[in-house]
């Protein structure tokens, strides 16, 4: 036989696009169209309906960024297609690839009754199926003119990313608002040839099933008239029955189809327009359940749910009845799909305390899976938070996205720093938006990496990042190949049901360890300096809150702030949605978390200062509140007294013009740039700095990543290197004991302070940044003369280890990586810990010297100036604090972290305060010291041991306690846990290394 097989597929492709999907639509009026433009923010549903509407005709120009306009559309069914199905096609000036990233709407009824979203993919509303002649339409559409802001040039500066910056001009063209009568069979006909052809072109060549299919799709094209395709679609569609209905091979891979619509809580959006966006997503989903009885739709993020729940109770009503259905599904357990690298311990903690308990008040459910398909990269410290949670699973795709090593499992066990393992899955479908094309299933099944051990992956379908969500070609698609020869078999399931089915046959999967690094998007954890400050400074107010309000509760009946907590904590947990906190989102997002953070400070410093004005009573005695988990000055851990003086720091001038500062601990030099060129541990007669080398030392890298602007930084912007050594002063600090440093650079200007407090062995070193560069990097680097093949980094819960080395290509790829307060480097007996209280993004390097010694470097990523999606990035004033820690263990690098980031409160009262509770140990660090949200009064203590190491310790209560309780993050006991004994208010806890422990103490 003579082989035309490109013959009749390019024959498939034009038929399609040329005669059988213009005959889905055969008959069309116009309708009638008119509209109000809001005039600023979005208005309530009652008065967008109720608003004086003016006329509009299709080819009009319409929409000022970020604007909204009410559409009325109107119009009567013609008698003739009475008995037919008819639906309203709606086009605003939709671009159709770019679903989620451009102008969306929501339609309405008269009555204020929500129908469904319209967007990019989905332009059409049913109005009657079969309908009647001479019936009126009336429908309102609430158009959101999202500009679009990354398009196909798509990393250009823009100034369409604030409200403040985009102007005026209307952004869509309106397209097309007419009354169609929609021909299901050629409708059906479509899906059939797309779907057979789609497989088709995933065969292989040489294939039987290959050649069948070509042969059918022949048959079916030959039986369409293209003068008459309505007229001819049922018998072309015949001739597909066949080779549609042979079933899949034993052996087929099994896809569970999970309905989703991935929906970024901010990015190149503000938070304002994710509110709408969720409401219109989620009234498309219940509308496709009402149509699709086999069709399952996933949610994730408890925080957009609740934004339903307040925003749109006409679509919360129907996400209420499709939840008790079983068919609209709560996913995650987490308040959003946060970062997971950044946020602190407490943090990621309250991520899921707070998703699962939104999901269990609303509906009683409770979530099994951490759902993050879209998180750059996972900390090492997550799967013991998963547990801690009550949860069993997780999943994610993003780790696909990485550039040099491919992850080599699918479905494995992710062990965290303590040990504990997490049932893990990445679909390897290497979407979160899967549309059922042919292409992304056969994608799935080649990709598929646990092949013998397993069959069975997961597929989120549904048009997302922008939502949207799943459309009714995709449930058709899916129908089609629920067991069709050739494809992998598709059925509708929820994540729960998946992981059930995985776990059970492969029970012992493979174990990866450690931290799930992407190997891309390194400069999110630097990008966006002010959005991470307020983050950091938050977490530790929160904490600060949290323990002076409970020990005021206790100890003097203040009132405990439980409402304002809980806003407040939702408030930040949403900004660790993971474009906010890694600086991925526009310049509106950014403007607006900069303010929020400063409103949540000042209500949080309202709420510490009355409750140690509480605690301290009226007096004169001059006390230190310690918040820091460890003594500091005296003072115990979440107590106050007066402070204890020791030491004194003096400062000397050295005939090069450098200046020498003393503690008796340290000395330091500083010589006439303002480079430390020494830093001696007096103790261990141990020199901090490398021979030849100075710390101290601001870099500055060109940084112009191939893509993704405020995302990347790539590897080989450590080519060039500026380092500035020129200062213009280098002056005693005002206190005569400090040295101030002020060098100019391009447009910008820094000016430093390096202290030595007395009495305490560590470099303070506070940087202040005017910072007006474009397209640069700026680190801070010291480098070290010490030799060592790994460093810690603090985590959440603990701390992780990564290589100094480059040995494989795993370990080349980190070339930037994630720290929370603090690394730690170390020879066998001495090391140096960089401490800081607001960045995250770093480097450690290592290179050894003519003289046969290792300078291990280390740099902090302080500053950079990508221009998309804000060009403005990071322009302006900044201000950081770090430490250099010479002659640190483990445990001093940590107690060093929580002092520099929980800076001493000072106020006069009658006499010292006690702690709530206090721990005997210094390697037991104590993360929250709270009140039961539940209201009961219970005092919840959480800790962990920090350094890596088996703990004995006790826990002694400063109050009389009933009983005590080993409890989840929830707050609920563990039933396979026994409790700890209590005599007198203390507790014998034994803790592995790492280990996170909740207890709950009952007031006597």
């Amino acid at each position: 036989m003579h082989d035309d097989r490109t013959l009749v597929e390019a024959r498939l492709r034009r038929v399609l696009d040329e005669r059988i999907r213009p005959a889905v639509y055969p008959e069309s009026v116009p309708l009638e169209v008119a509209v109000w433009h809001a005039p600023g923010e979005p208005v309530p549903v009652a008065e967008g309906l109720a608003a004086d509407v003016e006329p509009i005709t299709v080819g009009s120009r319409w929409g000022a960024p970020w604007g909204t306009s009410w559409f009325r559309v109107t119009g009567t069914v013609p008698e003739a297609w009475a008995g037919r199905t008819v639906e309203a096609v709606l086009d605003l000036g939709f671009d159709e690839n770019m679903p989620g990233f451009q102008c969306e709407g929501l339609v309405y009824r008269p009555d204020g009754t929500p129908v469904k979203g319209l967007n990019p993919r989905n332009q059409w509303v049913r109005i009657g199926a079969p309908v009647q002649g001479g019936e009126e339409v009336r429908l309102h559409v609430e158009a959101a003119s999202n500009p679009v802001v990354m398009d196909y040039r798509p990393f250009t500066p823009t100034p369409l990313g604030d409200l403040e910056t985009a102007g005026s001009d209307p952004q869509y063209t309106l397209t097309r608002m007419d009354l169609a009568v929609l021909d299901e069979t050629v409708w059906h006909l479509v899906t059939d040839l797309e779907v057979l052809g789609e497989l088709m072109a995933e065969l292989p060549v040489d294939a039987p099933r290959r050649w069948e299919i070509l042969r059918a799709v022949e048959r079916a094209l030959d039986a369409v008239d293209l003068q008459d395709v309505g007229g001819t679609a049922e018998q072309a569609r015949s001739r597909l029955t066949d080779v549609l209905a042979a079933p899949a091979v034993p052996s087929a891979h099994r896809i569970s189809a999970v309905g989703h619509a991935h929906i970024d809580s901010a990015w190149l959006w503000p938070l304002r327009e994710t509110v709408r966006k969720v409401a219109r997503t989620a009234a498309n989903m219940t509308a496709l359940l009402d149509d699709e009885p086999d069709f399952v739709f996933a949610m994730s993020q408890a925080q957009q749910w609740a934004w339903v729940k307040e925003h749109r109770p006409e679509v919360w009503a129907r996400v209420k009845k499709a939840v008790a259905e079983g068919r609209f599904v709560p996913a995650g357990g987490m308040w959003v799909e946060s970062d997971t690298n950044m946020p602190g311990s407490e943090a990621m903690a309250r991520q899921f305390v707070h998703g699962k308990r939104f999901f269990l008040d609303e509906f009683g459910v409770e979530n099994d899976e951490a759902w993050l398909p879209d998180t750059f990269g996972f900390a090492a410290g997550l799967p013991q938070i998963i547990k801690a949670a009550g949860s069993r699973y997780l999943l994610t795709q993003k780790i696909s996205w990485s550039r040099t090593n491919r992850f080599p499992h699918h479905t494995f066990r992710w062990e965290g720093i303590d040990g504990t393992r997490i049932f893990t899955h990445f679909p390897p479908v290497d979407t979160y938006n899967c549309s059922m094309r042919g292409a992304e299933i056969a994608h799935a099944v080649r990709n598929f990496k646990d092949k013998g051990a397993a069959r069975h992956s997961l597929a989120p379908t549904g048009w997302g990042d922008g939502g949207g969500g799943t459309t009714r070609e995709m449930v058709a698609k899916a129908a089609r190949l629920r067991d069709l020869e050739g494809s992998a078999t598709v059925t509708w399931e929820t994540p729960s049901a998946f992981f059930a089915k995985a776990e059970a046959e492969n029970p012992e999967p493979p174990v990866w360890v450690g931290e799930l690094y992407l190997e891309l998007h390194r400069a999110t954890l630097t990008s966006q300096a002010g959005t991470k400050q307020g983050n950091r400074r938050s977490e530790h107010l929160l904490r600060e809150a949290e323990l002076w309000a409970a020990t005021a509760a206790v100890r003097t009946g203040f009132p405990y702030p439980y409402a304002d907590l809980d806003r407040i904590w939702k408030t930040v947990l949403l900004h660790q949605f993971h474009d906010i906190l890694p600086g991925s989102s526009i310049a509106w997002v950014h403007r607006e978390a900069r303010a929020t953070y400063a409103r949540v400070a000042d209500e949080l410093g309202g709420i510490i200062d009355a409750a140690q004005r509480a605690l301290a009573g009226e007096g004169s005695v001059p006390l230190l509140f310690n918040a820091a988990p460890h003594t500091r000055s005296g003072v115990p851990a979440g107590g106050a007294r007066p402070a204890e003086m020791s030491g004194r720091t003096t400062r000397a001038e050295r005939p090069d013009g450098g200046h020498v500062l003393d503690n008796g601990l340290l000395r330091v030099g500083v010589d006439a740039r303002g480079l430390v060129d020494s830093a001696l541990d007096l103790a261990a007669g141990r020199e901090t700095i490398a021979p030849g080398r100075t710390g101290n030392l601001l870099q500055l890298h060109q940084d112009l990543p191939n893509m993704w602007d405020a995302w990347d930084v790539d590897e080989f912007y450590r080519n060039t290197v500026t380092d500035l050594t020129d200062a213009d002063e280098v002056t005693p600090g005002d206190d005569g004991v400090t040295v101030r440093i002020v060098r100019t650079f391009g447009a910008s200007r820094v000016t430093q302070v390096l202290s030595l407090p007395p009495g305490e062995k560590r470099l303070v070193v506070d940087t202040e940044v005017d910072w007006h560069e474009t397209e640069k990097f700026l680190k801070l680097a010291f480098p070290l003369d010490l030799h060592t093949d790994r460093y810690a980094s603090e985590t959440q819960f603990g701390h992780f280890f990564r290589p100094t080395h480059t040995n494989t290509s795993w370990e080349a790829a980190k070339f930037e990586a994630c720290n929370h307060r603090f690394v730690h480097l170390q020879e066998p007996d001495w090391g140096v810990a960089v401490v800081n209280d607001g960045t995250y993004g770093h480097d450690v390097t290592r290179a050894v010297r003519g003289d046969g010694g290792t300078t291990t470097t280390v740099r902090v990523s302080l500053l950079r100036a990508p221009r998309f999606p804000d060009p403005e990035t990071d322009q302006g004033v900044h201000r950081f604090r770090h430490a250099l820690v010479p002659g640190a263990s483990i445990g001093d690098a940590v107690r060093e972290g929580w002092r520099v980031n929980l800076p001493e409160r000072r106020l006069h009262g009658a006499g010292e305060v006690a702690p709530l509770v206090t721990v005997d140990r210094d390697s037991v660090v104590v993360t929250a010291v709270k009140l039961a949200d539940d209201g009961s009064g219970d005092v919840v203590v959480r800790f962990h041991e920090a350094h890596g190491a088996r703990a004995h310790a006790t826990l002694t209560a400063g109050f009389p306690v009933a009983g005590v309780e080993v409890t989840d993050l929830l707050e609920r006991p563990l039933a396979d846990t026994a409790p700890p004994t209590v005599d007198d208010g203390r507790i014998t806890v034994r803790l592995r290394p790492f280990e996170l422990t909740t207890l709950r103490l009952k007031r006597a």
